[in-house]
């Protein structure tokens, strides 16, 4: 029998299927699984914390298009302030305009790193499911050859 890679004592004991080798291949199985299950539950709180991300960043993009449509409706008439700390300064249209586009270009770059490492973590996240699903289905085997003997 072949296990998840990392196992040649499980597959040490496995091949010796008498007695008390049974209960020990069993709690070799079960701290494995442990072990990957606390890797699964890594990759679960990565995904929620870019996902958080994204959606701030989602936010973001979306304050910037409408700050982009009204400077659009703007004149050279109309004097834009811009707010650093507690002041506002004066700044100039294109100086304005330009800044929003740089900020609208970051964001959306941001936004596709984000949605690439979504898209990594969820593959990995479904990789760990698959070895969780094989170790859990060995510990039961084990643990039911086990019960069988006793």
């Amino acid at each position: 029998m072949r296990c998840v890679t990392g196992c040649d004592v499980i597959n040490t004991v496995w091949a010796d299927r008498t007695g008390p080798h049974r209960t020990l291949m069993a709690d070799l199985i079960q701290k494995k699984l442990q072990g990957e299950l606390e890797k699964y539950q890594q990759l679960q709180k990565d995904l929620s914390k870019s996902m958080a991300a994204r959606q701030k960043l989602e936010a973001q993009l979306t304050e910037n298009n409408i700050v982009k449509e009204e400077l659009g409706l703007l004149d050279v008439t109309n004097t834009i302030y811009k707010l650093i700390g507690p002041v506002l300064v004066k700044q100039d249209m294109d100086e304005a305009k330009a800044t929003v586009s740089k900020r609208l270009d970051y964001i959306a770059g941001e936004i596709k790193r984000y949605e690439l490492q979504m898209q990594e973590s969820e593959k990995k996240a479904e990789q760990q499911r698959e070895v969780l699903a094989r170790l859990q289905q060995e510990y039961q085997r084990a643990q039911g050859k086990g019960a069988a003997k006793a």
